[in-house]
């Protein structure tokens, strides 16, 4: 990521570079179809334990399938995952399907700092994509993943048999909004950018013909409902910056891997699901630039 100033490199900390279910409301109220699971996966494993919390799984192996399959264990009533790359925290772990040997967990500390998306997880195994669409915060799913799904450097990497499927158990921790949404915020200051969005929420820069502000200003443009942002949390959020003078992108985080990072002082206090425009003026080496950054959530890391 090119890096305009201090300020900006604060706000873009880490980019990284991430059957029986019914439809869901989305986070932008449209609905989302869970109805591809099937119930019949229950019956491949017993799967006890508090979600957040590693299972106890047994596996009555030999498990078999020709096709990725997934059940819910329990269904949640978070925010449902829409895109594939909308920030989720998710627990994981996976099981031999002849066997039933565990062959991965994941942390299962209770650490929702730990966000990634869809498309990051598919990356490593494939299945997921369609194990994870349209499931809900605070869901738990039971899949079985075909040797392909699961990825063939799994395949290897666990010394698993040719054609052997894996069980998998997936907590869904918290699904956070892929955009802003809330109140629009009246703000009459003049010779600022005017920012416009697509209908999934990517924004457009406007920068006005008027030299750049020497001072740093932040407005609120959407006020969302969420928790505020306190000193020291880590937030979630998706950032563009435009360069003031010659109007080009100089960072976006829209369309992959949510940013993560400690929070910057001009979010301090603005809430969760709320829209900014942050004007960074010119410093040493860094031209001025306008960013506008939707907040998708805020937590505190625990503490080791």
């Amino acid at each position: 990521m090119r890096k305009t100033s201090a300020v900006l490199a604060t706000l873009s900390l880490a980019v990284l570079a991430l059957t029986g279910c019914t439809a869901t409301a989305s986070d932008d109220g449209a609905a989302c179809d869970r109805s591809g699971g099937n119930d019949k996966i229950l019956n491949v494993a017993d799967v006890t334990g508090e979600l957040g919390t590693e299972p106890d799984v047994s596996v009555f192996g030999p498990v078999k399938g020709e096709e990725t399959s997934f059940a819910d264990v329990t269904v949640g009533d978070g925010l449902a995952l829409t895109t594939e790359f909308q920030p989720v925290v998710i627990d994981i772990a996976f099981y031999a399907g002849d066997s039933g040997k565990k062959l991965y967990a994941s942390e299962f500390n209770g650490d929702l700092s730990r966000v990634h998306s869809i498309d990051y997880w598919a990356q490593r195994s494939p299945g997921l994509t369609d194990v994870l669409e349209c499931a809900t915060g605070g869901s738990r799913v039971l899949a079985v993943l075909t040797p392909e799904d699961f990825g063939p450097q799994n395949v290897e990497g666990f010394g698993l048999d040719k054609g052997e499927n894996v069980v998998a158990v997936v907590d869904v921790l918290d699904v956070m909004p892929s955009r802003a949404s809330g109140a629009l915020q009246f703000n009459d200051a003049q010779g600022l950018p005017t920012v416009v969005r697509a209908p999934d929420g990517t924004p457009g820069i406007i920068i006005p013909d008027v030299p750049a502000p020497t001072e740093i200003i932040t407005q609120t443009l959407i006020k969302g409902d969420g928790p505020e942002v306190g000193a020291g949390d880590t937030v979630v959020t998706n950032i563009m910056g435009v360069g003031w003078d010659d109007k080009k992108v100089t960072t976006n985080s829209w369309g992959a891997e949510p940013s993560i990072g400690a929070a910057a002082e001009q979010f301090i206090g603005a809430t969760v699901g709320s829209q900014l425009l942050v004007v960074l003026p010119a410093s040493e080496g860094s031209p001025a630039t306008a960013i506008v950054v939707d907040i998708l959530g805020a937590v505190t890391a625990p503490t080791p």
